[in-house]
């Protein structure tokens, strides 16, 4: 299945990738538009020693999140390998369980709606490649198999080599 990665030496910490997010899921579908409306964004840029690294859900196949879930509101489709709470037949209880649970800390609260829900990426669904990949300027987010990200990374580490010898 097709994953998010990221060439974390090419962002250089724009945050398109976030705004870009935001407005996928606003109701707007626009920068501005998130921004007024206030929707939070499902991708996260974190600074460690002084470089950004854009940390999104990974989807994960044994997702800790549907594991905790007290109402099963958060489910993993078996076709897409999505995991998402919104679109499902329970409802999420705003137990925070999903939250204490993701070893990534990219499930967030949600408090727009009536009562609060736990909020986390969904791959744009229904969108491809996701916004956050088909915003980055610098090319540093990919949506591919990770067997194909593996390969070009390969290739860009052996063209390296050869820059060197």
């Amino acid at each position: 299945m097709k994953e998010i990665l990221v060439d974390f030496e090419k962002c250089n910490g724009c945050l398109m990738c976030v705004q870009a997010c935001a407005a996928e899921h606003s109701l707007s579908k626009t920068i501005p538009g998130a921004l007024a409306e206030g929707t939070p964004a499902r991708i996260f840029l974190q600074h460690v020693k002084g470089s950004p690294v854009p940390i999104v859900c990974r989807h994960c196949e044994e997702a800790p999140c549907v594991d905790s879930c007290m109402s099963g509101a958060m489910k993993k489709d078996p076709v897409t390998g999505i995991v998402t709470n919104e679109g499902n037949d329970q409802e999420c209880a705003g137990c925070w369980m999903c939250i204490m649970s993701c070893p990534y800390g990219v499930i967030i609260q949600d408090h727009r709606g009536k009562t609060a829900k736990a909020l986390k990426c969904d791959r744009c669904q229904g969108k491809e490649p996701p916004a956050c990949v088909a915003s980055c300027p610098n090319n540093a987010l990919f949506f591919m198999e990770p067997e194909e990200f593996s390969e070009i990374r390969r290739r860009q580490e052996a063209k390296k080599i050869l820059v060197v010898s």
